[in-house]
């Protein structure tokens, strides 16, 4: 899934009534060490096993010899990070069950991928999915697209590690820098050193505490506002169960159209080219093993979204029982899981450290896999191919060392994430912008013969041009800010260009558009100079609204925080 993250209210200091310190007992702080004990302690037994005897097909590949359900389950985690935990009950308990509706996509993404990718990458018996690009093309696709991944997960590593940390420490007060380095420090110890099979065997035990945790707030929690029964009840008396929406306007948040569709794309980024997941694919012992593996995510993933979309509802109704305080109506989004579950399980012990176990394993499980795609690219794509005469133990080391320096990489990016402000936004969501550029560079390669390798090189170029041009403008638009820094600009200096030209589209359009247009009656001085301008953009008073609310809130105190969501492509 692809992870976005956006801006909203600042983090508010935790009252007396809220969320503080004192509700993570000892106890919660102990579960959650269990986890990262029992995650260093698998890492450290397939590392041991053998030792001094690894080769690079074993580090990198677990010797081609891994069953289908663990695989599988490292498939689900690998990407079912602590934003999707986070993002996906609160985008429930906001906005409805429409989002339930990107599991209509789940089937056919896992569908082609199983029959189309896996059989080629399998048979051509490949470490690294962009060493298709140079059989394909020639080597110099291949290091484009290889670059291209590299910087799309350096980027996205250290956010997905430093992101869900900030939202837990503002609600609960666990220690921010010491969940970051603890997280950061034992997944780099048991990826580095005990490779893909390390790896995948502490997903399938962090997958399990994923399950786990939600399952306990789900039971808890409906258990507190009278059952699942009356939970849907509440849920439907609000307008919070969803029908299927099959209004094509692409303006609407969410519909059956933009989430199965948009969603297969997302899926096919994800499950089909992406490194991570192909090499899970490729360490299986047999193609039918691969094949069954991507099948076997489907029924995990519609477990895991339904989870989610429960603790939403469940949410919803707990709240209309027991409402929120003014703080936490007042916090991200992002923070409400955190809030409600300290809520629900408080008077527990363990409890509590037991969720915050299933949050930190959904980043461990994501970090793990970036550390080892990455190594295994740079190795693979990089360093091999210019020193082959290097021997297989000089390798192996190596790849133990590329994997140890990526962990390094991870915090120091956390850090980095923690000194950018709002483009931290920016940051998080350059992982959708790539991902898309690349699942058409293998696409142009599978499905059209006549591509070249100048076409593939100038299809990424503008592929990422365009993705960029869309994403980053979408961010800056939102966050509001003005070209001219603060300065008065005299609307007389001013030709309205663009109310000319919105002029001419249907008046449906017009409405949800932010600027006003002539046709819409209003007087001449009105028409050609509307109240706001920003970067060029003429502001009609609907818009104005929105930015005097939005600037009144970031007057408040506290800093920036970041909503995390699971958005599709």
């Amino acid at each position: 899934m692809n992870m976005a993250v956006s801006t909203s209210a600042p983090f508010l200091p935790t009252s007396s009534t809220g969320m503080g310190t004192s509700t993570f007992s000892f106890v919660d702080y102990v579960v959650f060490a269990l986890l990262l004990a029992l995650s260093l302690a698998i890492g450290l037994y397939h590392a041991c096993r053998g030792w001094g005897r690894h080769t690079i097909g074993q580090l990198l590949m677990a010797d081609r010899k891994m069953g289908c359900i663990p695989v599988a389950l490292s498939l689900l985690a690998t990407f079912q990070s602590a934003v999707a935990l986070l993002g996906v009950p609160s985008e429930i308990y906001r906005f409805g069950t429409q989002y339930w509706f990107l599991g209509c996509c789940y089937f056919l993404g896992l569908l082609i991928p199983a029959h189309i990718f896996i059989p080629v990458f399998y048979r051509l018996h490949l470490t690294s999915a962009y060493e298709y690009l140079e059989l394909r093309f020639n080597k110099a696709v291949r290091i484009c697209g290889t670059v291209t991944f590299i910087f799309q997960m350096v980027i996205y590593m250290g956010v997905v590690l430093y992101a869900p940390s900030l939202a837990l420490n503002a609600v609960t007060g666990f220690d921010l820098w010491l969940s970051v380095l603890a997280l950061g420090i034992v997944c780099t110890v048991y990826t580095a050193l005990g490779g893909l099979k390390a790896v995948i065997w502490t997903d399938v035990f962090q997958t399990l505490v994923m399950f786990l945790g939600q399952l306990v707030v789900i039971i808890v929690g409906s258990a507190k506002v009278g059952g699942l029964g009356r939970v849907w009840e509440v849920a439907s008396q609000h307008d919070r169960i969803s029908g299927i929406e099959l209004d094509p306007d692409p303006f609407v948040r969410h519909t059956f159209w933009t989430l199965a569709f948009g969603g297969v794309f997302m899926m096919l980024s994800l499950y089909g080219v992406n490194q991570a997941q192909v090499q899970r694919y490729l360490s299986s012992r047999t193609e039918k093993a691969a094949v069954l593996s991507c099948y076997a995510v489907f029924p995990c993933q519609q477990i895991s979204l339904c989870m989610g979309c429960l603790i939403g509802l469940v949410m919803f109704a707990y709240y209309q029982e027991y409402p929120m305080s003014t703080q936490q109506a007042q916090a991200a989004p992002d923070q409400f899981v955190l809030y409600f579950v300290m809520d629900v399980l408080k008077g527990l012990p363990g409890l509590p450290g037991l969720f915050v176990a299933c949050l930190f394993s959904g980043s461990l499980s994501t970090i793990s896999s970036a550390f080892n795609s990455l190594a295994t690219v740079t190795m693979e794509d990089l360093i091999r191919p210019s020193f082959p005469e290097y021997s297989e133990a000089w390798a192996t080391r190596l790849s133990k060392i590329i994997a140890f320096g990526y962990g390094l990489l991870c915090l120091g990016m956390a850090y980095i994430s923690s000194q950018m402000g709002p483009v931290l936004q920016a940051a998080i969501s350059i992982f959708g912008m790539v991902g898309g550029p690349l699942l058409g560079l293998f696409c142009l390669g599978m499905f059209f013969p006549c591509a070249n390798p100048p076409g593939a090189i100038v299809g990424l170029l503008a592929g990422l041009i365009m993705a960029f041009w869309i994403g980053i403008g979408s961010i800056v638009t939102s966050m509001g800010s003005g070209g001219m820094r603060g300065r008065t600009l005299n609307p007389r200096t001013i030709y309205p260009v663009l109310p000319k030209l919105f002029a001419l589209l249907p008046s449906s359009c017009q409405k949800r558009l932010p600027c006003k247009s002539y046709s819409q009656g209003l007087p001449m001085d009105t028409a050609m100079f509307p109240e706001k301008m920003s970067n060029g953009m003429l502001w009609g008073s609907r818009d104005k609204e929105a930015m005097e609310e939005k600037e009144g809130s970031a007057h408040q105190a506290g800093s920036p925080t970041f909503v995390l969501q699971e958005t599709s492509l």
